[in-house]
């Protein structure tokens, strides 16, 4: 960790919109994963800042230089009865890292989660991902190994979200 840099986090405005695109695509450099990353500009921007929201982002910036993300949203637990905040994406670009500026982004996130009266801050994070995963439990993040993701995409989810024609089986 370095010293006498400091960290502030502050919610995205419609303006940072490029910048998280740009940061969404380095994150899917790092996980591999960019033939499947299609983030654009237009698209997020109605989705953050449009009439509804469907997600929130958190800038994290390094003496006034954007160095990370955080971008998440509502869920519910029913189990719990409140509502909860899930991680959908959490990036630091390489170069900022052991500055705090992911700790940062968790706490402040924390804090949200807190401060909504949530149950639960969630996310999923990649098996290989060691470093991440070492952060993780740093932080007292817990696996939860008994369960596993599934997921709905492109032909399967168009199939089942598709109505039959009338009289159709």
């Amino acid at each position: 960790m370095h010293a006498a840099i400091a960290v502030v986090v502050r919610p995205a405005r419609p303006a940072d919109a490029r910048l998280v695109v740009d940061l969404i695509r380095e994150l899917a450099a790092y996980e591999k994963l960019s033939d499947e990353c299609h983030a654009d500009v237009e698209t997020l921007t109605e989705h953050l800042f449009g009439a509804k929201a469907y997600a929130e982002v958190l800038i994290g910036c390094l003496d006034g230089t954007p160095a990370g993300f955080a971008l998440f949203f509502h869920n519910y637990s029913t189990f719990l009865t409140k509502p909860g905040i899930y991680l959908e994406d959490l990036f630091v670009k390489p170069e900022y890292r052991d500055f705090g500026v992911g700790k940062a982004l968790l706490t402040e996130l924390a804090r949200i989660a807190v401060a909504r009266g949530c149950g639960r801050l969630e996310w999923s994070v990649l098996e290989w991902n060691s470093p991440a995963i070492g952060f993780y439990l740093k932080l007292g993040a817990v696996p939860m190994e008994e369960w596993q993701v599934y997921r709905l995409t492109g032909e399967a989810l168009q199939a089942l979200g598709t109505p039959l024609p009338a009289g159709a089986a």
